[in-house]
């Protein structure tokens, strides 16, 4: 019997939906081209030269205005963000699906519409609403490190509040344990969706009841955590168990990766609830919401 796969998301606001979060404040664009023609003469040159690669893989130029202005506008976003992170190690590009097609298939490319980052041996798809300000937050969140250390009682405050987020925590020895090295290994993989602590603190590892080696993984709202069992984990071991578990019962829509939620089963079936967080009435729905989800974490038939 097929499974029927129920996602309810919760949007804290509309802003994010319309990309006018407050956040970044950007310039105007100069009009200078920063933005890379990418081929077979220049590819290899580009993945060297920079620390990440950020590339818009398109169909061929369409002839209809429409769409003509739709491509402009696509390659104005990535020139912006371009011009905002010229200060850092990242390159730009733009690869025609017809054109280029040598590359793409070099490269991995397969989704025209598609923007692909390439850092170090990872090839990370961006699934998130193509607005200059959720592309650059996005590129700065992968070039932070992929495990964030809590050493006292104010950072821990700071991460009980993170409930919109899957986050895993582990209590480590040092930052030389293999242990330790494995989990940092995992968190790359997933970065920047999915955040991942560590801490080699007694008193921070007391609070939050871990013992030595132990990782505890934090679906979104939920109010305890799940211990992954069979403590020490090899890296394998990790990205398996996060792997199965990455599809929380409740998750916030977001900017950086509105088009990822629906990658399920085509069969299966998204609730969407639209709440206002500020409003009292909004903010009774989302814990009437929190509460269902809880209640049925566990059911099979909704994930």
């Amino acid at each position: 019997m097929q499974t029927t796969w129920i996602l309810l998301l919760a949007s804290l606001g509309l802003s994010t939906l319309a990309g006018t979060e407050k956040g970044l404040e950007f310039p105007r664009y100069d009009g200078k081209d920063r933005v890379l023609d990418i081929n077979e003469k220049n590819y290899r040159k580009a993945l060297k030269k920079y620390d990440m690669l950020c590339l818009f893989y398109h169909a061929p130029p369409p002839t209809a205005k429409e769409l003509q202005k739709q491509l402009q506008m696509t390659e104005l976003v990535l020139e912006l963000a371009a011009q905002v992170l010229e200060e850092k190690d990242i390159g730009f590009g733009i690869v025609d699906s017809q054109k280029d097609a040598k590359v793409a298939k070099k490269l991995g490319l397969h989704e025209e519409g598609s923007i692909y980052v390439f850092k170090e041996d990872r090839v990370i798809e961006f699934d998130g609403l193509l607005a200059a300000d959720t592309l650059v937050e996005f590129l700065l969140d992968l070039m932070e490190d992929p495990v964030e250390i809590i050493d006292n009682a104010q950072e821990l405050r700071a991460f009980d509040r993170m409930e919109e987020d899957i986050k895993l925590i582990g209590f480590f020895k040092s930052h030389d344990s293999e242990h330790y090295l494995a989990f940092q290994e995992a968190a790359e993989q997933f970065q920047p969706f999915i955040k991942f602590f560590a801490t080699f603190e007694k008193s921070v590892a007391k609070e939050l009841t871990l013992k030595m080696n132990e990782v505890d993984f934090y679906e979104p709202f939920m109010e305890e955590p799940v211990t992954i069992s069979d403590k020490p984990h090899s890296e394998e071991e990790l990205v398996a168990f996060i792997a199965e578990h990455r599809r929380p019962t409740l998750r916030k829509l977001r900017a950086e990766d509105m088009f990822e939620t629906w990658e399920d089963d085509l069969n299966g079936i998204h609730i969407v609830a639209f709440a206002e967080e500020e409003d009292p009435d909004g903010f009774e729905f989302l814990e009437i919401l929190k509460e269902v989800a809880r209640d049925n974490t566990h059911n099979p038939d909704l994930r």
